[in-house]
């Protein structure tokens, strides 16, 4: 059986180190800080930024509390974002220089980020490479597009681990990082991601998105060390499989 796949069907949530309420009934869990950077496990229904609509409730607000309270107070800068709806792993930088190292690392594919999807219905093939450009309309819904001025280049990479009656398991590698580009790939496929009703499913029994930021690797961004992150995926997975 696949690593990610037995995590799935058997998740259990390691502890963090450290442990910050965020929202009534969710929490952020902070799996790994230093003086350059912060690693953590975003739950679900938490933005990673502000919005015109919402300004204070969101991840970025929650670890600036954190490292402002230090002595003496630290600096936070985004790296990469995470869908709200989604869970999972994200790294912040707490300079503007590791900012800029690891952002480099993502764009030259030095970094791997790995997620786990739960589509609805079976998908065709086992392994596949989806491969567009990624345009957003006045909604704010993105779309393929193949026309290369309206949209930016979207890599994603597919691999299937397991399959049920009417959905499957797949792990997801993003080559690039755009706006909800596992989200619309997939349902570009005709299997949108199970609770997706924003791309066209049908389903919404454990009432979430099924996408979980599982795996994040990176060298750090002062030290040139290897690391690399796992975050097991919420137990009501399981129930889908």
């Amino acid at each position: 059986m696949h690593q990610l796949t037995g995590e799935l069907l058997n998740s259990r949530r390691r502890p963090a180190t450290r442990h910050q309420k965020a929202s009534p009934g969710r929490s952020v869990q902070i799996i790994f800080e230093d003086k350059d950077i912060i690693v953590v496990d975003k739950p679900e229904g938490l933005l990673t930024i502000a919005t015109d609509k919402e300004k204070t409730r969101t991840l970025y607000a929650y670890l600036f509390e954190h490292v402002k309270s230090k002595k003496p107070p630290e600096m936070l800068f985004i790296v990469h974002r995470l869908d709200r709806e989604a869970s999972g792993l994200l790294v912040f930088a707490k300079s503007e220089i590791s900012k800029r190292q690891l952002q480099q690392q993502f764009k030259e594919h030095n970094a791997g980020r790995t997620y786990l999807a739960i589509t609805e219905g079976q998908l065709v093939r086992n392994q596949q490479t989806i491969e567009s450009y990624l345009a957003e309309n006045r909604m704010h819904r993105c779309y393929s597009t193949q026309d290369r001025s309206k949209g930016k280049r979207a890599i994603t990479h597919v691999r299937v681990l397991k399959r049920a009656a009417h959905r499957t398991l797949a792990e997801v590698q993003l080559e690039t990082g755009r706006k909800h580009q596992i989200r619309v790939h997939l349902a570009e496929q005709g299997h949108p991601i199970v609770g997706d009703q924003a791309y066209g499913s049908r389903t919404n029994p454990i009432r979430r998105l099924a996408l979980h930021a599982a795996k994040l690797a990176f060298k750090h961004p002062r030290t040139g060390k290897s690391l690399e992150f796992v975050s097991q995926p919420p137990g009501v997975f399981g129930s889908l499989m």
